[in-house]
């Protein structure tokens, strides 16, 4: 059986998650051979992705727990499996992992894989809380031929928690387009230039982040930290980069700043396809996250050469190696939070000779091609063992 004969689904809750996390995976796979599909919510990116190729089946995931409605989607997958007879179902995010993995077992679906993106637990979550995820997830591997861990504390937790065996788990990182995300292909002129676009003067000081409007990503406290920076740099200018997305019960509205009286120096930009043009900017990149997988953001913000504040959390602490590439301080500190950003504004010299070796770390660990290796050695793995 040839990798042309060999249908791929992969599933994730929203045409987002495809369009900006999955879509260089779909494609490799894509032109290794493999026939591919793509199940998301609907949205403004689903002929995006139909345009390189990809062929999208939309079917709507509720973000919050709806029995009915999850009930409904877990048919409506089982129904379209059995009809479409995908040999490899590769699942993401939590939901979407358990009702894809749990629809593909219950339709004969010979190879099933999921990708932890991050447990939705973490060492602060509330008892009862953490058992619940710890439940769903053991239910979801029990169907699972692969489960691939964007980072290794999530594969010890799985292991340690009994999610799964450690036969079971395999690594698989994080990786970006490093052409894509190079310094180098941005000179002053046409950084000044962007900064003009967007109201910036070119001596203001940049501090950014990248992330959904959501709590859990630390924009409270940040926001907080940033009212107080303003008073020692007042040219300071919060850059924000993410969607609003209100289904989500942690939701931020931007008009939140001017609880801080800090509006006149946050530029909210909502969700950029121009993201690395936004990235050069920056003079500090900032994640102040609860509970990360493996951060995107944060390892295109090292390829691109910039020094990097994040939490002291999974994830964020394996792409970050703390007072080399970047500061990790501990989540909810506001203190903590507010000295890194002043000693990174207050020493440029130390900030950019964390970026240069942030862009070195970056060439070395967080190729996307190191990914796509990871998956298709895996793949071809199953296929050999469950296929032929």
């Amino acid at each position: 059986m040839k990798n042309s004969k060999i249908k791929v689904c992969h599933i994730a809750s929203t045409d987002l998650a495809v369009k900006f996390l999955l879509l260089n995976q779909l494609k490799f796979l894509k032109n290794e051979g493999y026939e591919v599909w793509a199940v998301c919510s609907t949205g403004k990116w689903i002929e995006d992705i139909k345009r390189q190729g990809i062929k999208v089946k939309i079917v709507n995931f509720k973000r919050k727990i709806s029995p009915f409605s999850d009930l409904i989607v877990l048919f409506k997958l089982f129904f379209y499996f059995k009809k479409e007879k995908f040999q490899i179902v590769h699942t993401h995010n939590p939901k979407p992992g358990l009702l894809g993995q749990l629809a593909a077992k219950a339709a004969g679906v010979p190879i099933i894989v999921n990708t932890i993106h991050g447990f939705y637990f973490h060492e602060n979550t509330p008892f009862l809380q953490k058992k619940f995820f710890i439940f769903v997830e053991k239910i979801a591997a029990l169907c699972s031929d692969l489960i691939f861990s964007q980072n290794k504390e999530d594969m010890k937790t799985a292991i340690e928690e009994k999610i799964c065996g450690p036969q079971k788990i395999k690594f698989l990182g994080n990786g970006i387009d490093l052409q894509k995300f190079s310094s180098e292909r941005f000179p002053k002129e046409f950084i000044n230039q962007k900064k003009r676009e967007l109201g910036i003067k070119s001596s203001f000081k940049v501090i950014g982040i990248v992330g959904r409007l959501v709590r859990e990503k630390g924009y409270l406290e940040l926001f907080a930290t940033f009212k107080n920076l303003i008073k020692k740099f007042p040219n300071a200018i919060l850059l924000v980069v993410g969607p609003i997305e209100p289904e989500k019960k942690d939701a931020i509205n931007p008009d939140i700043v001017k609880n801080y009286g800090i509006e006149k120096n946050v530029i909210f930009l909502g969700l950029r396809e121009d993201i690395d043009e936004i990235y050069p900017l920056m003079d500090i990149f900032v994640l102040p996250s609860w509970r990360e997988g493996f951060p995107r953001s944060v390892i295109e913000a090292l390829a691109m050469g910039r020094a990097v504040i994040a939490t002291n959390i999974r994830g964020c602490r394996e792409a970050i190696d703390d007072g080399v590439t970047g500061i990790l301080v501990p989540p909810k500190n506001l203190e903590e939070l507010a000295e890194a950003i002043v000693f990174l504004l207050e020493n440029p010299e130390k900030a950019k000779e964390m970026g240069e070796s942030g862009k070195e770390k970056a060439k070395k660990e967080f190729n996307e091609n190191l990914i796509f290796d990871r998956i298709k050695k895996e793949y071809q793995r199953l296929i050999q063992e469950k296929l032929r």
